[in-house]
Protein backbone atom coordinates (compact mmCIF):
# COMPACT_ATOMS: atom_id res chain seq x y z
CA UNK A 1 0.00 0.00 0.00
CA UNK A 2 1.70 3.43 -0.87
CA UNK A 3 0.96 6.16 1.90
CA UNK A 4 3.16 8.20 1.16
CA UNK A 5 3.53 10.49 -2.26
CA UNK A 6 6.29 9.40 -4.14
CA UNK A 7 8.28 12.73 -4.10
CA UNK A 8 8.42 11.64 -0.27
CA UNK A 9 11.08 10.48 1.86
CA UNK A 10 11.42 8.55 4.78
CA UNK A 11 13.85 7.95 8.05
CA UNK A 12 13.07 5.40 10.75
CA UNK A 13 14.63 4.29 14.00
CA UNK A 14 18.12 4.29 14.29
CA UNK A 15 18.89 6.01 11.18
CA UNK A 16 16.67 8.86 11.82
CA UNK A 17 18.29 9.15 15.67
CA UNK A 18 21.63 8.69 14.23
CA UNK A 19 21.10 11.47 11.50
CA UNK A 20 19.43 13.88 13.59
CA UNK A 21 22.20 13.64 16.37
CA UNK A 22 24.98 14.20 13.81
CA UNK A 23 23.56 17.67 12.77
CA UNK A 24 23.42 18.33 16.40
CA UNK A 25 26.55 17.41 17.01
CA UNK A 26 27.99 19.11 13.99
CA UNK A 27 26.07 22.96 14.64
CA UNK A 28 27.70 22.40 18.18
CA UNK A 29 31.20 21.43 16.85
CA UNK A 30 31.07 24.80 14.54
CA UNK A 31 30.96 26.80 17.70
CA UNK A 32 33.13 24.79 20.23
CA UNK A 33 36.38 26.35 19.21
CA UNK A 34 34.73 30.24 20.02
CA UNK A 35 34.61 29.25 23.39
CA UNK A 36 36.04 31.28 26.87
CA UNK A 37 38.37 34.05 26.64
CA UNK A 38 40.75 32.38 24.36
CA UNK A 39 38.35 31.28 21.93
CA UNK A 40 39.13 31.61 18.21
CA UNK A 41 36.76 33.64 15.60
CA UNK A 42 34.96 32.59 12.39
CA UNK A 43 35.08 34.12 9.44
CA UNK A 44 31.58 33.94 7.64
CA UNK A 45 31.11 34.92 4.02
CA UNK A 46 27.92 35.19 2.28
CA UNK A 47 26.72 34.73 -1.16
CA UNK A 48 27.20 37.97 -1.96
CA UNK A 49 30.93 38.30 -0.88
CA UNK A 50 29.69 40.07 2.71
CA UNK A 51 32.05 38.90 5.33
CA UNK A 52 31.35 38.35 9.24
CA UNK A 53 34.20 37.97 11.53
CA UNK A 54 33.29 36.97 15.00
CA UNK A 55 33.39 34.81 17.96
CA UNK A 56 29.68 35.31 19.15
CA UNK A 57 27.87 32.14 18.94
CA UNK A 58 24.36 33.13 18.21
CA UNK A 59 26.02 35.39 15.23
CA UNK A 60 27.77 32.54 13.47
CA UNK A 61 24.81 30.38 13.80
CA UNK A 62 22.40 32.97 12.59
CA UNK A 63 24.86 33.62 9.76
CA UNK A 64 25.33 29.82 8.53
CA UNK A 65 22.95 28.82 6.13
CA UNK A 66 21.35 25.59 8.23
CA UNK A 67 18.82 22.94 6.32
CA UNK A 68 18.52 20.22 8.71
CA UNK A 69 15.58 20.53 11.03
CA UNK A 70 17.33 19.11 13.95
CA UNK A 71 20.51 21.95 13.46
CA UNK A 72 18.23 24.17 13.38
CA UNK A 73 16.85 23.46 17.00
CA UNK A 74 20.34 24.18 17.85
CA UNK A 75 20.08 27.61 16.27
CA UNK A 76 16.83 28.00 18.48
CA UNK A 77 18.80 27.88 21.64
CA UNK A 78 21.27 29.70 21.17
CA UNK A 79 18.37 32.29 19.51
CA UNK A 80 16.50 32.13 23.27
CA UNK A 81 19.89 32.33 24.94
CA UNK A 82 20.29 35.66 22.93
CA UNK A 83 16.84 36.99 23.68
CA UNK A 84 16.77 35.74 27.11
CA UNK A 85 19.55 36.74 28.82
CA UNK A 86 22.28 38.45 25.89
CA UNK A 87 25.03 36.03 26.30
CA UNK A 88 26.00 32.13 26.96
CA UNK A 89 24.49 31.60 23.44
CA UNK A 90 27.99 29.09 22.91
CA UNK A 91 27.75 27.52 26.23
CA UNK A 92 24.03 26.54 25.16
CA UNK A 93 24.87 25.34 21.73
CA UNK A 94 28.09 23.63 22.97
CA UNK A 95 25.90 21.55 25.82
CA UNK A 96 23.24 20.73 23.69
CA UNK A 97 25.73 18.96 20.94
CA UNK A 98 27.39 17.31 24.18
CA UNK A 99 24.02 16.06 25.67
CA UNK A 100 23.24 14.99 22.61
CA UNK A 101 26.38 12.87 22.23
CA UNK A 102 26.11 11.43 25.17
CA UNK A 103 22.56 10.20 24.33
CA UNK A 104 24.21 8.57 21.27
CA UNK A 105 25.91 6.26 23.34
CA UNK A 106 23.34 5.89 25.67
CA UNK A 107 21.30 4.50 22.53
CA UNK A 108 23.91 2.50 21.68
CA UNK A 109 23.52 0.61 25.29
CA UNK A 110 19.97 -0.12 24.77
CA UNK A 111 18.95 2.51 26.92
CA UNK A 112 15.12 3.64 25.76
CA UNK A 113 15.06 7.04 25.13
CA UNK A 114 12.29 7.84 27.61
CA UNK A 115 14.97 6.61 30.00
CA UNK A 116 17.42 9.48 28.66
CA UNK A 117 14.47 12.43 28.51
CA UNK A 118 13.74 11.33 32.59
CA UNK A 119 17.07 10.83 33.60
CA UNK A 120 18.65 14.32 31.26
CA UNK A 121 15.16 16.12 32.90
CA UNK A 122 15.67 14.93 36.70
CA UNK A 123 19.81 16.14 36.02
CA UNK A 124 18.65 19.67 34.77
CA UNK A 125 16.64 20.13 38.11
CA UNK A 126 19.99 19.06 40.18
CA UNK A 127 21.85 21.18 38.02
CA UNK A 128 19.64 24.58 39.22
CA UNK A 129 19.94 24.08 42.45
CA UNK A 130 23.66 23.01 42.21
CA UNK A 131 23.49 27.05 40.38
CA UNK A 132 21.51 28.13 43.27
CA UNK A 133 23.92 26.71 45.19
CA UNK A 134 27.28 28.23 43.76
CA UNK A 135 25.29 32.31 44.28
CA UNK A 136 27.63 34.72 45.77
CA UNK A 137 26.12 35.52 49.42
CA UNK A 138 27.51 39.42 48.53
CA UNK A 139 25.89 42.66 47.05
CA UNK A 140 25.22 43.58 44.15
CA UNK A 141 27.00 46.74 43.49
CA UNK A 142 29.00 48.63 41.17
CA UNK A 143 32.23 46.40 41.49
CA UNK A 144 30.30 43.23 40.87
CA UNK A 145 28.67 44.27 38.09
CA UNK A 146 32.20 45.75 36.77
CA UNK A 147 33.63 41.90 36.94
CA UNK A 148 30.24 40.46 35.29
CA UNK A 149 30.92 42.69 32.16
CA UNK A 150 34.90 42.61 32.41
CA UNK A 151 34.20 38.78 32.06
CA UNK A 152 31.36 38.89 29.02
CA UNK A 153 33.73 40.93 27.19
CA UNK A 154 36.81 38.83 28.06
CA UNK A 155 38.60 37.51 24.71
CA UNK A 156 35.83 38.78 22.42
CA UNK A 157 37.04 41.16 19.44
CA UNK A 158 37.34 43.97 21.39
CA UNK A 159 39.98 45.99 18.89
CA UNK A 160 42.93 48.02 20.38
CA UNK A 161 40.94 48.28 24.13
CA UNK A 162 41.16 46.02 26.81
CA UNK A 163 38.08 44.95 28.38
CA UNK A 164 38.19 46.93 31.51
CA UNK A 165 37.71 49.89 29.67
CA UNK A 166 34.55 48.44 27.72
CA UNK A 167 33.05 47.48 31.06
CA UNK A 168 33.01 50.50 33.24
CA UNK A 169 31.51 52.25 29.63
CA UNK A 170 28.38 49.26 30.02
CA UNK A 171 27.98 49.49 33.79
CA UNK A 172 27.72 53.40 33.48
CA UNK A 173 25.29 52.83 31.12
CA UNK A 174 23.51 50.39 32.87
CA UNK A 175 23.54 52.28 36.29
CA UNK A 176 22.57 55.12 34.37
CA UNK A 177 18.98 53.53 33.42
CA UNK A 178 18.09 51.60 36.73
CA UNK A 179 15.86 51.57 39.66
CA UNK A 180 16.41 49.26 42.15
CA UNK A 181 16.68 45.89 40.42
CA UNK A 182 14.63 47.32 37.54
CA UNK A 183 16.79 48.13 34.22
CA UNK A 184 15.33 50.03 31.48
CA UNK A 185 16.90 48.17 28.40
CA UNK A 186 15.43 49.89 26.34
CA UNK A 187 16.28 53.19 27.02
CA UNK A 188 20.06 52.25 26.44
CA UNK A 189 20.98 53.02 22.58
CA UNK A 190 24.56 51.90 20.70
CA UNK A 191 25.36 54.15 17.63
CA UNK A 192 28.52 52.81 15.79
CA UNK A 193 31.13 54.68 13.79
CA UNK A 194 34.53 53.22 12.11
CA UNK A 195 37.62 55.44 11.51
CA UNK A 196 38.65 55.02 14.97
CA UNK A 197 40.31 52.75 17.83
CA UNK A 198 38.01 51.03 19.98
CA UNK A 199 39.93 52.80 23.31
CA UNK A 200 37.45 55.96 21.69
CA UNK A 201 33.97 54.27 22.93
CA UNK A 202 32.44 56.53 25.12
CA UNK A 203 29.16 57.23 27.48
CA UNK A 204 26.84 59.65 25.87
CA UNK A 205 23.80 60.65 28.48
CA UNK A 206 21.82 61.77 25.71
CA UNK A 207 21.11 60.39 22.31
CA UNK A 208 23.48 60.10 18.67
CA UNK A 209 21.40 60.64 15.80
CA UNK A 210 22.75 59.52 12.51
CA UNK A 211 21.79 63.13 10.85
CA UNK A 212 23.23 66.07 9.82
CA UNK A 213 21.86 69.85 10.18
CA UNK A 214 19.59 70.61 7.04
CA UNK A 215 21.73 73.55 5.84
CA UNK A 216 25.35 74.20 5.70
CA UNK A 217 25.10 77.73 7.39
CA UNK A 218 23.17 76.25 10.66
CA UNK A 219 24.71 76.13 13.80
CA UNK A 220 27.25 73.12 14.83
CA UNK A 221 27.13 73.85 18.87
CA UNK A 222 24.59 74.77 20.97
CA UNK A 223 25.20 75.34 24.75
CA UNK A 224 21.67 75.18 26.88
CA UNK A 225 19.13 75.15 24.38
CA UNK A 226 15.57 75.10 23.81
CA UNK A 227 14.44 72.14 21.38
CA UNK A 228 11.04 71.72 19.41
CA UNK A 229 9.91 68.60 17.70
CA UNK A 230 7.64 69.19 14.92
CA UNK A 231 5.21 66.93 12.89
CA UNK A 232 4.49 69.93 10.15
CA UNK A 233 5.38 69.35 7.03
CA UNK A 234 7.22 73.09 6.34
CA UNK A 235 6.74 73.47 2.29
CA UNK A 236 4.23 75.49 0.11
CA UNK A 237 0.71 73.92 0.96
CA UNK A 238 -1.28 72.07 -1.85
CA UNK A 239 -4.97 71.22 -1.90
CA UNK A 240 -6.38 67.57 -1.81
CA UNK A 241 -8.20 68.12 -4.86
CA UNK A 242 -5.87 67.99 -8.46
CA UNK A 243 -6.29 71.34 -9.93
CA UNK A 244 -4.85 73.39 -12.88
CA UNK A 245 -4.27 76.95 -12.49
CA UNK A 246 -4.29 79.14 -15.65
CA UNK A 247 -1.99 82.41 -15.72
CA UNK A 248 -2.49 84.87 -18.41
CA UNK A 249 0.40 87.20 -17.30
CA UNK A 250 3.17 87.99 -15.62
CA UNK A 251 2.31 89.54 -12.84
CA UNK A 252 -0.14 87.33 -12.12
CA UNK A 253 2.90 84.67 -12.12
CA UNK A 254 4.69 86.95 -9.78
CA UNK A 255 2.49 87.08 -7.48
CA UNK A 256 1.94 83.65 -7.25
CA UNK A 257 5.95 83.23 -6.71
CA UNK A 258 5.82 85.85 -4.18
CA UNK A 259 2.91 83.98 -1.97
CA UNK A 260 4.42 81.11 -2.23
CA UNK A 261 7.40 82.76 -1.36
CA UNK A 262 5.57 84.94 1.63
CA UNK A 263 3.93 81.41 2.95
CA UNK A 264 7.41 79.73 3.40
CA UNK A 265 8.99 83.07 5.00
CA UNK A 266 5.95 82.98 7.89
CA UNK A 267 6.62 79.05 8.62
CA UNK A 268 10.14 80.53 9.76
CA UNK A 269 9.52 83.47 11.27
CA UNK A 270 6.92 81.72 13.13
CA UNK A 271 9.59 79.48 14.63
CA UNK A 272 12.09 81.99 14.89
CA UNK A 273 9.64 84.22 17.26
CA UNK A 274 9.12 81.12 19.61
CA UNK A 275 12.37 81.69 20.66
CA UNK A 276 13.64 78.28 20.10
CA UNK A 277 16.75 76.83 18.97
CA UNK A 278 16.80 73.52 17.87
CA UNK A 279 13.88 71.92 16.15
CA UNK A 280 13.90 68.44 14.87
CA UNK A 281 11.07 67.82 12.01
CA UNK A 282 9.75 64.20 10.75
CA UNK A 283 7.93 65.97 7.76
CA UNK A 284 10.40 67.05 4.88
CA UNK A 285 10.90 70.81 5.21
CA UNK A 286 11.69 73.47 2.07
CA UNK A 287 15.57 74.52 0.95
CA UNK A 288 14.24 77.94 1.49
CA UNK A 289 12.58 77.63 4.89
CA UNK A 290 15.78 75.75 5.85
CA UNK A 291 17.61 79.25 4.76
CA UNK A 292 15.50 81.38 6.80
CA UNK A 293 15.85 78.97 9.94
CA UNK A 294 19.79 79.36 9.20
CA UNK A 295 19.83 82.88 9.07
CA UNK A 296 18.13 83.47 12.73
CA UNK A 297 21.04 81.18 13.71
CA UNK A 298 17.97 78.13 14.72
CA UNK A 299 19.43 74.58 13.68
CA UNK A 300 16.88 72.36 11.72
CA UNK A 301 17.07 68.49 10.99
CA UNK A 302 14.17 67.47 8.93
CA UNK A 303 13.33 64.13 7.49
CA UNK A 304 13.79 62.15 11.32
CA UNK A 305 11.89 58.89 11.77
CA UNK A 306 9.09 58.21 14.18
CA UNK A 307 11.51 56.93 16.58
CA UNK A 308 14.11 59.31 16.60
CA UNK A 309 11.69 61.75 17.07
CA UNK A 310 10.34 60.24 19.90
CA UNK A 311 13.87 59.74 20.91
CA UNK A 312 14.52 63.21 20.79
CA UNK A 313 11.13 64.33 22.69
CA UNK A 314 11.89 61.23 25.76
CA UNK A 315 16.03 62.65 25.86
CA UNK A 316 14.54 66.90 26.12
CA UNK A 317 11.48 66.74 28.00
CA UNK A 318 9.40 67.99 24.35
CA UNK A 319 6.17 67.99 22.86
CA UNK A 320 6.07 66.28 19.94
CA UNK A 321 3.92 69.39 18.14
CA UNK A 322 1.38 68.61 14.34
CA UNK A 323 0.20 72.39 13.92
CA UNK A 324 2.72 75.25 13.96
CA UNK A 325 -0.29 77.60 15.81
CA UNK A 326 0.76 75.14 19.25
CA UNK A 327 4.42 75.79 19.28
CA UNK A 328 5.31 77.67 22.09
CA UNK A 329 7.42 77.39 25.31
CA UNK A 330 5.34 74.98 27.20
CA UNK A 331 6.30 72.46 24.38
CA UNK A 332 9.57 72.92 24.56
CA UNK A 333 12.31 70.60 25.64
CA UNK A 334 15.64 71.62 26.55
CA UNK A 335 19.49 70.58 26.70
CA UNK A 336 22.70 71.19 28.16
CA UNK A 337 24.18 70.78 24.86
CA UNK A 338 23.84 69.86 20.87
CA UNK A 339 26.95 69.05 18.94
CA UNK A 340 27.48 67.80 15.57
CA UNK A 341 30.13 66.14 14.82
CA UNK A 342 32.12 65.21 11.48
CA UNK A 343 33.78 61.58 10.79
CA UNK A 344 35.06 60.95 7.46
CA UNK A 345 32.55 61.66 5.31
CA UNK A 346 29.52 61.50 8.06
CA UNK A 347 28.17 63.95 10.38
CA UNK A 348 26.31 62.93 13.83
CA UNK A 349 24.01 64.91 15.65
CA UNK A 350 24.87 64.38 19.58
CA UNK A 351 22.06 65.84 22.03
CA UNK A 352 23.30 65.28 25.77
CA UNK A 353 22.03 66.37 29.35
CA UNK A 354 18.28 66.86 28.29
CA UNK A 355 16.07 68.12 30.84
CA UNK A 356 13.83 64.73 31.15
CA UNK A 357 16.91 62.68 29.78
CA UNK A 358 15.89 58.74 30.93
CA UNK A 359 18.13 57.92 27.98
CA UNK A 360 21.87 57.28 27.36
CA UNK A 361 24.26 55.98 24.24
CA UNK A 362 27.18 54.05 24.02
CA UNK A 363 29.39 55.59 20.75
CA UNK A 364 31.07 52.52 19.93
CA UNK A 365 34.18 53.06 17.54
CA UNK A 366 36.44 50.93 15.86
CA UNK A 367 38.96 51.33 13.31
CA UNK A 368 37.18 49.03 10.63
CA UNK A 369 34.13 47.86 10.00
CA UNK A 370 34.19 44.97 11.27
CA UNK A 371 35.59 45.74 14.15
CA UNK A 372 32.96 47.80 15.44
CA UNK A 373 30.65 45.56 14.40
CA UNK A 374 32.20 42.88 16.61
CA UNK A 375 32.94 45.88 19.25
CA UNK A 376 29.34 46.06 19.38
CA UNK A 377 28.38 42.64 19.93
CA UNK A 378 30.53 42.45 22.75
CA UNK A 379 29.00 45.76 24.37
CA UNK A 380 25.61 44.72 23.95
CA UNK A 381 26.02 41.19 25.43
CA UNK A 382 27.91 42.93 28.47
CA UNK A 383 25.06 45.31 28.70
CA UNK A 384 22.55 42.45 28.82
CA UNK A 385 24.09 40.47 31.40
CA UNK A 386 24.71 43.30 33.55
CA UNK A 387 21.40 44.21 32.99
CA UNK A 388 20.25 40.21 34.50
CA UNK A 389 22.60 40.39 36.83
CA UNK A 390 20.73 43.56 38.40
CA UNK A 391 17.10 41.53 37.50
CA UNK A 392 18.17 38.40 38.97
CA UNK A 393 20.86 39.75 42.08
CA UNK A 394 22.97 36.15 41.86
CA UNK A 395 26.75 35.95 40.37
CA UNK A 396 28.27 32.65 39.90
CA UNK A 397 32.01 31.87 39.61
CA UNK A 398 33.32 31.89 36.12
CA UNK A 399 35.95 30.00 34.77
CA UNK A 400 34.23 27.16 34.55
CA UNK A 401 33.91 26.63 37.98
CA UNK A 402 30.07 26.24 38.12
CA UNK A 403 29.92 23.29 35.69
CA UNK A 404 32.72 21.58 37.81
CA UNK A 405 29.93 22.21 40.55
CA UNK A 406 27.17 20.69 38.72
CA UNK A 407 29.03 18.08 37.69
CA UNK A 408 30.02 17.13 41.09
CA UNK A 409 26.32 17.35 42.13
CA UNK A 410 24.79 15.66 39.80
CA UNK A 411 26.93 12.56 40.10
CA UNK A 412 26.95 12.48 43.98
CA UNK A 413 22.79 12.71 43.66
CA UNK A 414 23.35 9.91 40.94
CA UNK A 415 23.62 7.06 43.38
CA UNK A 416 20.53 7.21 44.47
CA UNK A 417 18.94 6.61 41.75
CA UNK A 418 18.04 3.50 40.89
CA UNK A 419 17.82 1.86 37.56
CA UNK A 420 18.71 3.06 33.96
CA UNK A 421 17.71 6.27 34.73
CA UNK A 422 20.56 6.73 36.60
CA UNK A 423 22.79 6.10 33.10
CA UNK A 424 21.64 9.41 31.62
CA UNK A 425 21.68 11.04 34.76
CA UNK A 426 25.70 10.54 35.08
CA UNK A 427 25.80 11.12 30.91
CA UNK A 428 24.43 15.02 31.72
CA UNK A 429 27.02 15.24 34.47
CA UNK A 430 29.48 14.30 31.88
CA UNK A 431 28.44 16.10 28.96
CA UNK A 432 28.17 19.48 31.73
CA UNK A 433 31.93 18.35 31.81
CA UNK A 434 33.19 18.93 28.39
CA UNK A 435 32.46 22.46 28.73
CA UNK A 436 35.67 23.38 31.03
CA UNK A 437 37.37 20.28 29.32
CA UNK A 438 36.64 22.84 25.84
CA UNK A 439 38.11 25.85 28.15
CA UNK A 440 41.11 24.12 28.79
CA UNK A 441 41.29 23.09 25.13
CA UNK A 442 40.69 26.36 23.64
CA UNK A 443 43.38 27.80 26.57
CA UNK A 444 45.95 25.43 24.66
CA UNK A 445 46.21 23.49 27.98
CA UNK A 446 45.70 19.22 28.49
CA UNK A 447 41.86 19.22 28.75
CA UNK A 448 41.79 16.19 30.60
CA UNK A 449 44.62 16.88 33.21
CA UNK A 450 43.13 20.73 33.62
CA UNK A 451 39.72 18.41 34.18
CA UNK A 452 41.40 15.97 36.48
CA UNK A 453 42.92 18.98 38.58
CA UNK A 454 39.91 21.20 38.71
CA UNK A 455 38.11 18.08 40.20
CA UNK A 456 40.80 17.82 42.86
CA UNK A 457 41.20 21.40 43.35
CA UNK A 458 36.66 21.80 43.45
CA UNK A 459 36.90 18.91 45.98
CA UNK A 460 39.32 20.90 48.36
CA UNK A 461 37.87 24.13 48.01
CA UNK A 462 35.05 23.95 46.78
CA UNK A 463 35.32 26.51 44.29
CA UNK A 464 37.81 25.89 41.11
CA UNK A 465 37.98 27.81 37.69
CA UNK A 466 40.17 27.68 35.01
CA UNK A 467 42.14 31.07 35.10
CA UNK A 468 44.22 31.70 31.61
CA UNK A 469 46.28 34.26 31.92
CA UNK A 470 49.05 35.40 29.54
CA UNK A 471 50.16 32.43 27.69
CA UNK A 472 49.16 29.81 30.25
CA UNK A 473 45.62 28.24 32.17
CA UNK A 474 46.20 27.52 36.13
CA UNK A 475 43.31 26.41 38.18
CA UNK A 476 42.51 29.08 40.44
CA UNK A 477 39.90 30.60 42.43
CA UNK A 478 37.40 32.50 39.55
CA UNK A 479 35.91 34.88 42.54
CA UNK A 480 39.84 36.07 43.39
CA UNK A 481 40.22 36.87 39.96
CA UNK A 482 36.99 38.82 39.18
CA UNK A 483 35.37 35.79 36.73
CA UNK A 484 31.88 36.04 37.48
CA UNK A 485 28.64 34.91 35.64
CA UNK A 486 24.98 35.93 36.23
CA UNK A 487 23.94 32.46 37.95
CA UNK A 488 21.01 33.04 35.34
CA UNK A 489 22.91 32.43 31.94
CA UNK A 490 23.54 29.23 33.67
CA UNK A 491 20.14 28.56 34.27
CA UNK A 492 18.87 29.64 31.35
CA UNK A 493 22.01 27.23 29.56
CA UNK A 494 21.07 23.98 30.98
CA UNK A 495 17.30 24.48 30.63
CA UNK A 496 17.44 24.97 26.94
CA UNK A 497 19.97 22.74 25.89
CA UNK A 498 18.39 20.21 27.99
CA UNK A 499 14.71 20.92 26.33
CA UNK A 500 16.14 21.28 22.51
CA UNK A 501 18.45 17.32 23.59
CA UNK A 502 15.67 15.47 24.84
CA UNK A 503 13.20 16.50 21.82
CA UNK A 504 15.92 15.41 19.32
CA UNK A 505 16.42 12.51 21.38
CA UNK A 506 12.79 11.62 21.21
CA UNK A 507 12.63 11.41 17.59
CA UNK A 508 12.50 8.38 15.67
CA UNK A 509 10.86 9.03 12.68
CA UNK A 510 11.27 11.69 10.10
CA UNK A 511 9.37 12.34 7.15
CA UNK A 512 9.65 14.98 4.59
CA UNK A 513 8.12 15.81 1.38
CA UNK A 514 8.83 18.10 -1.83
Amino acid sequence: MLVLSEDSSRTTGKDARQSNIAAGKAISESVRTTLGPRGMDKMLVSDDGDVVITNDGATILDEMDIEHPAAEMIVDVAETQEEEIGDGTTTAAVLTGQLLSQAEELFEDDVHPTTIVEGYHEAASIAAEAIDAMALDTEIDAEILFRVAESSMTGKGTGDVTADKLAQVVVDAVQAVRSGTDVARDNIQLQTQSGASSSSTELVEGIVLDEEPAADAMPRQLSNASVAVLDVELEVSTGDVDAEYSVDSVDQLTAAMESEEQELRDYAQQIADTGVEAVFITEDADDRVLSYLARDGILAIDGLSDSDATSVANATGAKRIGDLNDLSEDSFGSVEQIRIEKFDEDELTFIEGGEAADAVTVFVRGGTDHVVDEVERAVKDAIDVVATTVETDAVVPGAGAAEIAIADRIRDEADAISGRKQLSVRAFADAIDALPRTLAENAGADPIDSLVDLRAEHDSTGRAGLIAEGRTAEVGDPVEHGILDPAQVKHEAVKSATEASTMIARIDDVISSS
